[in-house]
Order: C-alpha cells, then sequence, then structure tokens
C-alpha cells in the first residue's frame, strides 16, 4: 500500500522475493532524474537493483488515477471527448485539504490536474512531465515555495512556464518576494474566491 490515510493505493507487484541487505548507491548525475526511481544497488548475484522513490511512485500513481492514462480506458467516456486537448496544471501544496479543493475547482472547467505533497515532490514532478501551469505554495516542508519557484525559473528548459503562487501570506514583501523569484501571479488564500484563482489561470494559459 502506498499512500496517506484519504489518498492510499494498492499496487500489484508480479512476485515478491523476500528482504534483502542493501549498500544503497546514488545514480550517476549524468543520468538526471529517473522517473520513480531513487537510488541503486548491487544484488548478491551481481544483477544490478533500482530502488524506488516512493513519493515519486505514489504521484505517478495519482496521475494515473486522477484524470491520465485510466481516462484514456474507461468505459464511460465519450468518443466526442476522445483526443480532447486538456491543459495540464500541478498543484503543490502540503495541506490535502488545498489540495483538493483547488484541484476541484480546476477540474470542473475541464483542466487535468496533477497533484504533489512538497516543494521537492514538486520539483521532481517538473522535472520528469510537461505542465502549461505550476499552482504553488510557500509555506512546505523539505523546500519551500520561494525556493521550488525559483529553481524552475533558474532552469532553461522549465523557465518559460507559468508559475502561480498560492498562500496565506498576504505582506507586501511576501508578494514582492514571490515575483522576485519568478512567479507570474501571486494570490493570497484568504482573499481568493473561485473565480479569482480561474480568472488568473486563464490569465496565464487561457481556458481548456
Amino acid at each position: 500500500m502506498l499512500g496517506e490515510r484519504l489518498n492510499c493505493y494498492g499496487v500489484v507487484v508480479d512476485r515478491f522475493l523476500g528482504e534483502r541487505n542493501l549498500v544503497v548507491q546514488s545514480l550517476d548525475p549524468r543520468l538526471g532524474k529517473i522517473k520513480d526511481i531513487s537510488t541503486g544497488a548491487i544484488l548478491e548475484d551481481g544483477s544490478l537493483c533500482l530502488i524506488l522513490d516512493v513519493d515519486d511512485l505514489l504521484r505517478s500513481t495519482d496521475v494515473i488515477v486522477s484524470g491520465g492514462r485510466l481516462d484514456k480506458i474507461s468505459p464511460s467516456m465519450q468518443d466526442s471527448d476522445a483526443g480532447k486537448p486538456s491543459k495540464h496544471i500541478l498543484v503543490v501544496d502540503d495541506s490535502i485539504t488545498v489540495r483538493e479543493v483547488e484541484r476541484g475547482m480546476l477540474e470542473a472547467k475541464g483542466y487535468l490536474v496533477e497533484v504533489a505533497v512538497d516543494g521537492i515532490d514538486g520539483w521532481n514532478a517538473v522535472r520528469t512531465n510537461k505542465y502549461d501551469l505550476v499552482i504553488s505554495d510557500i509555506d512546505m516542508p523539505r523546500m519551500n515555495g520561494f525556493e521550488f519557484v525559483e529553481r524552475i525559473k533558474k532552469d532553461p528548459g522549465l523557465k518559460s512556464m507559468p508559475v502561480m503562487i498560492v498562500s496565506y501570506k498576504d505582506r507586501e514583501e511576501d508578494r514582492i518576494r514571490g515575483l522576485n523569484v519568478g512567479a507570474d501571479y501571486y494570490l493570497t488564500k484568504g482573499s481568493f474566491h473561485d473565480e479569482t484563482l480561474l480568472d488568473a489561470v486563464r490569465d496565464l494559459i487561457g481556458e481548456v
């Protein structure tokens, strides 16, 4: 089983080989971020073993369940929807309540939404998948939103992707800092309502 209480998934494997004592080794940095993989090891027989990145695997599973590949094979889909273009949005927030509220608002308008639970999870996501927009909180464990946005905007392959900050921080200095690190939009959670967020999304990437 993977996940937290409200987002828990069962994963099927081909077979279970038992427990192993492994010497974990970092992967060559030239490989970049490998989706769903964290590190590697060498087994007793000399064969290679890749070790799963559980957070990344959970996010990938959520992508499938929440509107990715499962939608394509769902018997309830209408033929008219096949091939219909969609715009992908990544919501990064450590609060499951905020994540699901924002996801519900955006999916109701036809956007395909994926979620990440903190800045590191979001950073792994943007390096392995293509998004039209990222919406990020600021106060998160492991990597805060300012650092996350700054990394995106300093990456040559990602800097053109729009990023919106949605945070409870409503001080002017926080807004200025968010824009200075590269955010294209800054909204405060305490003041926006559904249409405020949706209007900002439409301003950045248009409607579906």
